[in-house]
Protein backbone atom coordinates (compact mmCIF):
# COMPACT_ATOMS: atom_id res chain seq x y z
CA UNK A 1 0.00 0.00 0.00
CA UNK A 2 2.89 2.43 0.70
CA UNK A 3 4.48 1.62 -2.45
CA UNK A 4 1.40 2.40 -4.39
CA UNK A 5 0.97 5.75 -3.09
CA UNK A 6 4.67 6.22 -3.41
CA UNK A 7 4.26 5.25 -6.71
CA UNK A 8 1.15 8.09 -7.31
CA UNK A 9 3.27 10.78 -5.99
CA UNK A 10 6.03 10.63 -8.05
CA UNK A 11 3.54 10.54 -11.21
CA UNK A 12 2.07 13.42 -9.64
CA UNK A 13 5.26 15.11 -9.17
CA UNK A 14 6.51 14.49 -12.73
CA UNK A 15 3.50 16.19 -14.47
CA UNK A 16 3.70 19.29 -11.93
CA UNK A 17 7.41 19.59 -13.20
CA UNK A 18 6.23 19.28 -16.51
CA UNK A 19 3.25 21.87 -15.96
CA UNK A 20 5.27 24.26 -14.44
CA UNK A 21 7.73 23.70 -17.05
CA UNK A 22 5.42 24.64 -19.77
CA UNK A 23 4.17 27.76 -17.74
CA UNK A 24 7.52 28.81 -17.17
CA UNK A 25 8.27 28.66 -21.23
CA UNK A 26 5.07 30.38 -22.19
CA UNK A 27 5.78 33.51 -19.79
CA UNK A 28 9.07 33.39 -21.53
CA UNK A 29 7.59 33.36 -24.82
CA UNK A 30 5.95 36.33 -24.34
CA UNK A 31 9.28 38.42 -23.65
CA UNK A 32 11.31 37.31 -26.37
CA UNK A 33 11.08 37.75 -29.84
CA UNK A 34 12.49 36.57 -33.41
CA UNK A 35 14.68 33.41 -33.43
CA UNK A 36 14.41 33.10 -29.84
CA UNK A 37 10.82 32.95 -30.00
CA UNK A 38 11.08 29.97 -32.00
CA UNK A 39 13.35 28.17 -29.61
CA UNK A 40 11.07 28.89 -27.04
CA UNK A 41 8.08 27.33 -29.21
CA UNK A 42 10.03 24.07 -29.94
CA UNK A 43 10.79 23.89 -26.70
CA UNK A 44 7.27 24.05 -25.52
CA UNK A 45 6.57 21.79 -28.06
CA UNK A 46 8.61 18.98 -27.08
CA UNK A 47 7.46 19.36 -23.24
CA UNK A 48 4.07 18.59 -24.41
CA UNK A 49 5.27 15.57 -26.39
CA UNK A 50 7.05 14.87 -23.15
CA UNK A 51 3.64 15.14 -20.88
CA UNK A 52 2.00 12.76 -23.75
CA UNK A 53 4.83 10.11 -24.07
CA UNK A 54 4.34 10.30 -19.51
CA UNK A 55 0.50 9.63 -19.77
CA UNK A 56 0.59 7.15 -22.52
CA UNK A 57 3.56 4.99 -20.40
CA UNK A 58 1.27 5.50 -16.98
CA UNK A 59 -1.12 4.19 -19.19
CA UNK A 60 0.84 1.26 -20.28
CA UNK A 61 2.11 0.64 -17.03
CA UNK A 62 -1.15 0.31 -15.23
CA UNK A 63 -2.30 -2.25 -17.98
CA UNK A 64 0.94 -4.47 -17.17
CA UNK A 65 -0.47 -4.08 -13.45
CA UNK A 66 -3.86 -5.37 -14.43
CA UNK A 67 -2.38 -8.11 -16.25
CA UNK A 68 -0.02 -8.62 -13.53
CA UNK A 69 -3.10 -8.83 -11.22
CA UNK A 70 -4.94 -11.13 -13.19
CA UNK A 71 -1.87 -13.80 -13.87
CA UNK A 72 -1.69 -13.54 -10.02
CA UNK A 73 -5.47 -14.72 -9.54
CA UNK A 74 -5.19 -17.06 -11.81
CA UNK A 75 -2.57 -18.32 -10.35
CA UNK A 76 -3.99 -18.39 -6.73
CA UNK A 77 -6.92 -20.23 -7.98
CA UNK A 78 -4.70 -23.12 -9.83
CA UNK A 79 -2.79 -23.60 -6.18
CA UNK A 80 -6.45 -24.05 -4.67
CA UNK A 81 -7.94 -26.43 -7.19
CA UNK A 82 -4.23 -28.36 -7.15
CA UNK A 83 -4.77 -28.33 -3.04
CA UNK A 84 -8.58 -29.73 -3.54
CA UNK A 85 -7.43 -31.90 -6.35
CA UNK A 86 -5.12 -33.68 -3.67
CA UNK A 87 -7.41 -33.24 -0.59
CA UNK A 88 -10.22 -35.60 -3.05
CA UNK A 89 -7.15 -37.97 -4.09
CA UNK A 90 -5.97 -38.48 -0.94
CA UNK A 91 -9.71 -38.82 0.48
CA UNK A 92 -10.66 -40.92 -2.12
CA UNK A 93 -7.02 -43.13 -1.13
CA UNK A 94 -8.14 -43.73 2.23
CA UNK A 95 -11.42 -44.75 1.34
CA UNK A 96 -10.04 -47.49 -0.71
CA UNK A 97 -7.40 -48.41 1.88
CA UNK A 98 -10.44 -48.89 4.60
CA UNK A 99 -12.79 -50.82 1.89
CA UNK A 100 -9.79 -53.41 1.32
CA UNK A 101 -9.37 -53.70 5.35
CA UNK A 102 -13.23 -54.28 5.56
CA UNK A 103 -13.06 -56.94 3.07
CA UNK A 104 -9.70 -58.77 4.65
CA UNK A 105 -12.13 -58.54 7.64
CA UNK A 106 -15.20 -59.90 6.20
CA UNK A 107 -12.87 -62.79 4.64
CA UNK A 108 -11.48 -63.54 8.02
CA UNK A 109 -14.66 -63.47 9.82
CA UNK A 110 -15.80 -66.07 7.13
CA UNK A 111 -13.13 -68.31 7.28
CA UNK A 112 -13.47 -68.16 11.14
CA UNK A 113 -17.04 -69.14 10.53
CA UNK A 114 -16.29 -72.13 7.72
CA UNK A 115 -13.71 -73.24 10.32
CA UNK A 116 -16.21 -73.54 13.37
CA UNK A 117 -18.97 -75.23 10.74
CA UNK A 118 -15.90 -77.99 9.40
CA UNK A 119 -14.94 -78.98 13.00
CA UNK A 120 -18.56 -79.26 14.00
CA UNK A 121 -19.11 -81.11 10.88
CA UNK A 122 -16.01 -83.35 11.23
CA UNK A 123 -17.18 -84.44 14.98
CA UNK A 124 -20.95 -85.27 13.61
CA UNK A 125 -19.36 -87.08 10.74
CA UNK A 126 -16.00 -88.76 12.74
CA UNK A 127 -19.13 -89.99 15.10
CA UNK A 128 -21.28 -90.87 12.31
CA UNK A 129 -18.25 -93.01 10.64
CA UNK A 130 -17.92 -94.73 14.46
CA UNK A 131 -21.71 -96.02 14.53
CA UNK A 132 -21.18 -97.27 10.61
CA UNK A 133 -17.99 -98.87 11.46
CA UNK A 134 -19.40 -100.61 14.59
CA UNK A 135 -22.89 -101.62 12.30
CA UNK A 136 -20.83 -103.35 10.17
CA UNK A 137 -18.50 -104.83 12.39
CA UNK A 138 -22.25 -106.32 14.02
CA UNK A 139 -23.39 -107.01 10.23
CA UNK A 140 -20.25 -109.29 9.52
CA UNK A 141 -20.63 -111.14 12.75
CA UNK A 142 -23.78 -112.42 11.05
CA UNK A 143 -21.84 -113.47 8.13
CA UNK A 144 -24.08 -110.79 5.50
CA UNK A 145 -21.24 -110.18 3.19
CA UNK A 146 -23.67 -107.85 1.14
CA UNK A 147 -24.68 -105.36 3.94
CA UNK A 148 -20.85 -105.33 4.80
CA UNK A 149 -19.88 -104.09 1.26
CA UNK A 150 -22.62 -101.32 1.24
CA UNK A 151 -21.19 -99.69 4.51
CA UNK A 152 -18.05 -99.96 2.90
CA UNK A 153 -19.12 -97.57 0.11
CA UNK A 154 -20.68 -95.34 2.34
CA UNK A 155 -17.53 -95.10 4.44
CA UNK A 156 -15.76 -94.42 1.30
CA UNK A 157 -18.03 -91.82 0.46
CA UNK A 158 -17.27 -90.19 4.13
CA UNK A 159 -13.92 -90.05 3.70
CA UNK A 160 -13.86 -88.83 0.34
CA UNK A 161 -16.20 -86.09 1.72
CA UNK A 162 -13.99 -84.75 4.87
CA UNK A 163 -11.40 -84.80 2.28
CA UNK A 164 -13.16 -82.25 0.16
CA UNK A 165 -13.99 -80.24 2.97
CA UNK A 166 -10.76 -79.90 4.62
CA UNK A 167 -8.86 -78.63 1.49
CA UNK A 168 -11.72 -76.53 1.11
CA UNK A 169 -10.93 -74.92 4.18
CA UNK A 170 -7.22 -75.15 3.46
CA UNK A 171 -7.53 -73.16 0.19
CA UNK A 172 -9.76 -70.31 1.48
CA UNK A 173 -7.13 -69.72 4.35
CA UNK A 174 -4.57 -69.74 1.75
CA UNK A 175 -6.17 -67.54 -0.72
CA UNK A 176 -6.20 -65.20 3.09
CA UNK A 177 -2.54 -65.09 3.69
CA UNK A 178 -1.62 -64.56 0.34
CA UNK A 179 -3.72 -61.76 -0.16
CA UNK A 180 -1.87 -60.29 3.55
CA UNK A 181 1.43 -61.35 2.05
CA UNK A 182 0.51 -59.23 -1.10
CA UNK A 183 -0.63 -56.37 1.16
CA UNK A 184 2.24 -56.49 2.88
CA UNK A 185 4.41 -57.10 0.42
CA UNK A 186 4.37 -57.14 -3.42
CA UNK A 187 8.05 -57.49 -4.54
CA UNK A 188 8.06 -61.44 -3.00
CA UNK A 189 10.28 -63.72 -6.03
CA UNK A 190 8.90 -67.14 -4.57
CA UNK A 191 5.83 -68.83 -3.23
CA UNK A 192 5.05 -71.95 -1.78
CA UNK A 193 2.11 -73.69 -3.93
CA UNK A 194 -0.15 -76.80 -2.54
CA UNK A 195 -1.89 -77.81 -0.14
CA UNK A 196 -0.84 -77.99 3.46
CA UNK A 197 -2.03 -81.45 4.30
CA UNK A 198 -0.83 -85.08 4.71
CA UNK A 199 -1.17 -86.51 1.42
CA UNK A 200 -0.11 -83.61 -1.03
CA UNK A 201 3.03 -82.11 -2.10
CA UNK A 202 4.24 -78.62 -1.76
CA UNK A 203 6.52 -76.90 -4.72
CA UNK A 204 8.21 -74.28 -4.39
CA UNK A 205 6.82 -71.44 -7.64
CA UNK A 206 8.35 -68.47 -8.93
CA UNK A 207 6.19 -65.49 -8.93
CA UNK A 208 8.27 -62.69 -10.19
CA UNK A 209 10.26 -62.34 -13.54
CA UNK A 210 13.12 -61.20 -11.85
CA UNK A 211 13.40 -64.70 -9.72
CA UNK A 212 16.56 -66.76 -10.40
CA UNK A 213 16.35 -69.78 -11.78
CA UNK A 214 15.46 -72.50 -8.83
CA UNK A 215 17.95 -74.85 -10.52
CA UNK A 216 20.85 -73.03 -9.95
CA UNK A 217 19.23 -71.99 -6.03
CA UNK A 218 20.55 -73.35 -2.77
CA UNK A 219 17.22 -75.07 -1.23
CA UNK A 220 16.84 -76.69 2.52
CA UNK A 221 13.58 -77.39 4.36
CA UNK A 222 12.99 -77.19 7.82
CA UNK A 223 10.16 -78.25 10.24
CA UNK A 224 9.21 -76.19 13.01
CA UNK A 225 7.49 -77.27 16.33
CA UNK A 226 4.20 -76.00 16.74
CA UNK A 227 6.13 -73.69 19.71
CA UNK A 228 8.01 -72.36 17.36
CA UNK A 229 11.17 -72.17 19.64
CA UNK A 230 12.45 -75.43 17.58
CA UNK A 231 13.50 -75.47 13.88
CA UNK A 232 14.67 -78.62 12.93
CA UNK A 233 16.35 -79.43 9.37
CA UNK A 234 14.88 -82.13 7.45
CA UNK A 235 18.33 -84.13 6.20
CA UNK A 236 18.02 -84.56 2.35
CA UNK A 237 15.04 -82.29 1.54
CA UNK A 238 17.08 -79.86 -0.63
CA UNK A 239 14.78 -80.04 -3.64
CA UNK A 240 11.78 -77.26 -5.14
CA UNK A 241 9.12 -80.19 -4.21
CA UNK A 242 8.85 -81.37 -0.46
CA UNK A 243 5.65 -83.95 0.71
CA UNK A 244 4.62 -83.81 4.17
CA UNK A 245 4.93 -86.56 6.05
CA UNK A 246 3.31 -87.86 9.32
CA UNK A 247 6.34 -86.28 11.37
CA UNK A 248 5.13 -82.89 9.98
CA UNK A 249 1.70 -83.01 10.91
CA UNK A 250 0.73 -80.17 13.58
CA UNK A 251 3.70 -77.96 12.47
CA UNK A 252 4.91 -75.34 10.19
CA UNK A 253 7.04 -76.07 7.46
CA UNK A 254 10.29 -73.59 6.34
CA UNK A 255 12.14 -73.29 3.10
CA UNK A 256 15.74 -71.42 2.72
CA UNK A 257 16.60 -70.42 -0.81
CA UNK A 258 19.94 -68.95 -1.52
CA UNK A 259 20.04 -67.03 -4.75
CA UNK A 260 22.56 -65.22 -5.83
CA UNK A 261 24.18 -65.06 -2.50
CA UNK A 262 20.84 -63.49 -0.59
CA UNK A 263 18.65 -65.90 1.45
CA UNK A 264 14.50 -65.92 1.10
CA UNK A 265 12.67 -67.68 3.64
CA UNK A 266 9.27 -68.88 3.15
CA UNK A 267 7.05 -70.70 5.73
CA UNK A 268 3.33 -72.43 5.26
CA UNK A 269 0.55 -70.73 6.36
CA UNK A 270 0.06 -72.65 9.33
CA UNK A 271 0.56 -76.03 11.00
CA UNK A 272 0.71 -79.44 7.90
CA UNK A 273 -2.97 -80.91 8.39
CA UNK A 274 -3.77 -84.71 8.84
CA UNK A 275 -5.74 -86.68 6.44
CA UNK A 276 -8.82 -87.28 6.85
CA UNK A 277 -10.19 -90.57 8.56
CA UNK A 278 -6.16 -91.86 8.05
CA UNK A 279 -5.85 -92.28 11.96
CA UNK A 280 -9.14 -94.58 12.11
CA UNK A 281 -7.49 -96.67 9.45
CA UNK A 282 -3.93 -97.16 11.08
CA UNK A 283 -5.93 -98.04 14.22
CA UNK A 284 -7.77 -101.19 12.31
CA UNK A 285 -4.47 -101.77 10.81
CA UNK A 286 -3.09 -102.38 14.82
CA UNK A 287 -5.09 -104.99 15.44
CA UNK A 288 -3.04 -107.21 12.25
CA UNK A 289 -0.37 -109.02 13.35
CA UNK A 290 1.30 -108.58 9.51
CA UNK A 291 -0.09 -106.20 7.32
CA UNK A 292 0.64 -105.90 3.59
CA UNK A 293 1.35 -103.01 0.84
CA UNK A 294 1.68 -103.66 -2.91
CA UNK A 295 4.63 -101.81 -4.12
CA UNK A 296 7.37 -100.66 -6.58
CA UNK A 297 10.92 -99.97 -6.00
CA UNK A 298 12.56 -97.32 -7.72
CA UNK A 299 15.43 -97.34 -6.35
CA UNK A 300 17.92 -99.51 -4.24
CA UNK A 301 21.01 -98.14 -2.20
CA UNK A 302 20.82 -94.81 -4.64
CA UNK A 303 20.75 -96.30 -7.79
CA UNK A 304 17.32 -95.83 -10.09
CA UNK A 305 15.24 -98.95 -10.42
CA UNK A 306 14.32 -100.21 -13.65
CA UNK A 307 12.14 -102.74 -13.02
CA UNK A 308 8.23 -102.04 -12.45
CA UNK A 309 7.33 -105.84 -10.99
CA UNK A 310 4.94 -105.39 -7.57
CA UNK A 311 6.52 -106.31 -4.56
CA UNK A 312 4.97 -106.97 -1.26
CA UNK A 313 5.91 -104.70 1.72
CA UNK A 314 5.43 -106.51 4.73
CA UNK A 315 4.81 -104.68 8.28
CA UNK A 316 4.89 -106.84 11.08
CA UNK A 317 5.22 -106.21 14.71
CA UNK A 318 8.78 -107.41 15.30
CA UNK A 319 9.96 -106.93 11.82
CA UNK A 320 9.78 -105.56 8.13
CA UNK A 321 9.73 -107.46 4.70
CA UNK A 322 10.06 -107.01 1.27
CA UNK A 323 9.76 -109.60 -1.15
CA UNK A 324 8.38 -110.58 -4.77
CA UNK A 325 6.20 -113.92 -4.85
CA UNK A 326 8.53 -116.07 -2.37
CA UNK A 327 11.69 -114.28 -2.96
CA UNK A 328 12.52 -112.13 -0.17
CA UNK A 329 14.68 -109.30 -1.07
CA UNK A 330 15.43 -107.79 2.43
CA UNK A 331 13.92 -108.58 5.98
CA UNK A 332 15.18 -107.45 9.12
CA UNK A 333 14.20 -106.74 12.79
CA UNK A 334 13.60 -102.98 14.00
CA UNK A 335 16.78 -101.81 15.39
CA UNK A 336 18.38 -98.29 15.67
CA UNK A 337 20.04 -98.41 12.41
CA UNK A 338 17.00 -99.23 10.78
CA UNK A 339 15.44 -95.45 8.88
CA UNK A 340 11.43 -94.72 7.32
CA UNK A 341 10.30 -91.63 6.33
CA UNK A 342 8.92 -90.46 3.19
CA UNK A 343 11.10 -89.45 0.15
CA UNK A 344 12.37 -85.87 0.34
CA UNK A 345 12.02 -84.60 -2.90
CA UNK A 346 11.79 -86.49 -5.96
CA UNK A 347 9.04 -84.64 -8.24
CA UNK A 348 5.15 -85.04 -7.60
CA UNK A 349 4.98 -88.69 -6.77
CA UNK A 350 6.88 -88.35 -3.60
CA UNK A 351 3.63 -88.10 -2.20
CA UNK A 352 3.51 -91.93 -2.82
CA UNK A 353 7.03 -92.71 -2.12
CA UNK A 354 9.16 -93.66 1.26
CA UNK A 355 12.41 -94.23 2.04
CA UNK A 356 13.48 -96.89 3.75
CA UNK A 357 17.05 -98.43 4.88
CA UNK A 358 16.78 -101.95 6.36
CA UNK A 359 20.27 -101.26 7.74
CA UNK A 360 23.43 -100.07 6.80
CA UNK A 361 24.46 -100.16 3.48
CA UNK A 362 20.88 -101.49 2.43
CA UNK A 363 18.33 -98.89 1.53
CA UNK A 364 15.07 -98.65 -0.82
CA UNK A 365 13.20 -96.09 -2.25
CA UNK A 366 9.46 -97.80 -2.50
CA UNK A 367 6.38 -96.10 -3.91
CA UNK A 368 3.11 -97.18 -2.72
CA UNK A 369 -0.35 -97.41 -4.49
CA UNK A 370 -1.55 -94.26 -2.88
CA UNK A 371 -0.80 -91.18 -0.47
CA UNK A 372 -3.31 -92.99 2.02
CA UNK A 373 -1.25 -96.33 1.71
CA UNK A 374 1.98 -94.19 2.23
CA UNK A 375 1.34 -92.40 4.71
CA UNK A 376 -0.77 -95.83 6.80
CA UNK A 377 2.91 -97.93 5.94
CA UNK A 378 4.81 -94.94 7.70
CA UNK A 379 2.58 -94.84 10.64
CA UNK A 380 2.13 -98.40 11.14
CA UNK A 381 5.85 -99.40 11.01
CA UNK A 382 6.67 -96.35 13.64
CA UNK A 383 4.15 -97.54 16.04
CA UNK A 384 5.07 -101.47 15.43
CA UNK A 385 8.59 -100.17 16.00
CA UNK A 386 7.71 -97.63 19.14
CA UNK A 387 6.40 -100.71 20.94
CA UNK A 388 9.77 -102.66 20.51
CA UNK A 389 11.25 -99.09 22.34
CA UNK A 390 12.43 -97.85 19.15
CA UNK A 391 11.87 -94.35 17.36
CA UNK A 392 11.93 -95.45 14.08
CA UNK A 393 12.52 -91.53 11.89
CA UNK A 394 14.12 -90.68 8.79
CA UNK A 395 18.29 -89.29 8.17
CA UNK A 396 19.24 -87.42 11.24
CA UNK A 397 15.52 -86.82 12.39
CA UNK A 398 15.52 -85.64 16.31
CA UNK A 399 11.53 -86.28 17.21
CA UNK A 400 10.63 -87.73 20.41
CA UNK A 401 9.70 -91.47 20.89
CA UNK A 402 6.02 -91.82 19.54
CA UNK A 403 4.20 -91.74 16.08
CA UNK A 404 1.93 -89.21 15.06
Amino acid sequence: MMQARLREAASLEKHVLLKKLRDALESLKGRVAGRNKDDVEEAISMVEALAVQLTQREGELMQEKTEVKKLANFLKQASEDARRLVDEERAFARAEIEAARAAVQRVEEALQDQERMSRASGKQDLEELMKEVQEARRIKMLHQPSKVMDMEHELQALRKQLTEKSKHYLRLQKELAMSKRGMENNNQLYEIDGTEALGSYLQIQPCSDNAPDLSRCSIQWYRISSEGCKKELISGATKSIYAPEPFDVGRVLQVDIIAEGQTITLTTTGPVDPAAGLGSYVEALVRKHDVEFNVVITQMNGVNHQSESIHAFHIGKMRIKLCKAKTTIAKEYYSSSMQLCGVRGGGNAAAQALFWQAKKGVAFVLAFESERERNAAIMLARRFAFDCNIMLAGPDDRAPLGTQ
